[in-house]
């Protein structure tokens, strides 16, 4: 803290963590740890505000205000007490533990776990303020507490509404993959803004706009609010404004880039242009109605990222394999393109006709699915001709 170095703890769609990895590094930052599920970094202040605006695959941003070993009740009260809370949270600010988890643990009553946490902190702010009783009226301090092998991580949540909340997705269609996870699975695969990106089952839009927003360099938390805007002790608002126009000074717009959107609904792909409009894209992706079995492209060395039906329900089940089987059919008339499919359907490659160069299991929520990499062969590479010149 005299330094102004901080932790900082960033959660993820599990199988994400390297993505996240190598983003958090893009921004300068120094990588302490990777686990499940989240990567910790160390950071300056201005952290709180360039890790929430900028990066993709991030589900939030944790400020660690303590770390320990805790075995007891006993022993998680006194080492939460010994915390200078002083430091964070102000007379008036109003604190709970949002959410503990814990696994492997010797505490694993998570509720019990929660209200001793509360109880230390008021105890430490009694003696910091000198006051018995707290109004919590000010600014909100949300707390989250891991436990993980009797190490306990407590953490302030910056971040407030999940990340994925960019803000342009006012709408969605069934089954929609949220906007961090469809960012992690494009910058899984080898695309770049100069190929072509095809989603034929575009649905509101959310692969489509995602890759208009790396192409373009837009950061994804641009136009959102966040929690920690209000804790100007930590982070004056100086240091929001100068992310923002960090952010603005890099985007690319005089970007041309070919992103298409199919769906076979036609009121769906309004929600897509309406989506890819509210988050400034709509002039980078081209949207229509169209089936799978009508995909074709005449040109070579494009990708196709796309989360098909999983037929979730039993009537659409029945229907998965006509459907799966127009799609291996597509695949083969662009025989040197790449395809990348997230899905749940078992029967996914029998009826594409192809088995998977590889496959990835990634939970879309609570639901499990694979995400099948076919891969396409190397565009050639293109002779630099002002060498000869």
């Amino acid at each position: 803290m005299e330094n102004n170095t901080f932790e900082y703890v960033v959660p993820c769609h599990f199988g994400m963590e390297a993505v996240l990895k190598r983003e958090i590094m893009a921004l300068g930052y120094e990588i302490v740890n990777v686990a499940d599920g989240r990567v910790t970094f160390r950071g300056d202040e201005k952290a709180i505000a360039r890790a929430n605006i900028f990066l993709r695959t991030a589900e939030r941003v944790l400020l660690c205000v303590g770390r320990f070993k805790a075995r007891t009740f006993d022993e998680l009260f006194e080492a939460t007490k010994a915390i200078p809370w002083g430091d964070y949270i102000p007379v008036n600010g109003k604190f709970w533990v949002k959410k503990a988890s814990t696994a492997k643990s010797q505490l694993f009553s998570s509720s019990d776990i929660q209200s001793i946490v509360k109880k230390a902190i008021v105890e430490r702010l009694k003696m910091t303020y000198r006051v018995d009783w707290f109004k919590e009226d000010g600014d909100e301090y949300p707390l989250r507490v891991f436990i993980l092998k009797d190490e306990v991580t407590l953490a302030l949540d910056t971040t407030g509404e999940s990340l994925h909340k960019r803000g342009y997705r006012k709408l969605t269609g069934k089954a929609p993959v949220s906007e961090t996870l469809a960012a992690a699975l494009i910058m899984l695969t080898p695309w770049n803004k100069d190929r072509i990106l095809v989603d034929p089952f575009c649905g509101s839009g959310t692969f489509p706009i995602e890759a208009a927003m790396i192409g373009a360099n837009i950061a994804p938390g641009m136009n959102r609010e966040f929690t920690a805007e209000a804790w100007k002790h930590l982070l004056p608002m100086k240091g929001w404004y100068d992310a923002v126009t960090e952010a603005n000074d890099l985007i690319c717009n005089d970007v041309e880039m070919r992103i298409q959107g199919y769906d076979i609904d036609g009121e769906v792909i309004k929600v897509a242009m309406a989506n890819a409009r509210e988050a400034g894209v709509d002039h980078l992706i081209h949207f229509q109605q169209r089936p799978v079995s009508e995909l074709r492209h005449p040109k070579k060395y494009g990708f196709v990222i796309t989360n098909p039906p999983y037929g979730e329900r039993l009537e659409e089940k029945e229907a998965l394999p006509a459907l799966y089987t127009d799609i291996g059919n597509a695949f083969r008339h662009l025989d040197s393109w790449s395809y990348y499919v997230l899905t749940s359907y078992e029967d996914a490659e029998r009826y594409i006709g192809r088995k998977a160069d590889k496959n990835r299991k990634i939970y879309n929520g609570m639901i499990k699915t694979y995400f099948y990499q076919f891969m396409g062969p190397k565009p050639p590479k293109r002779v630099d001709n002002r060498r000869f010149n």
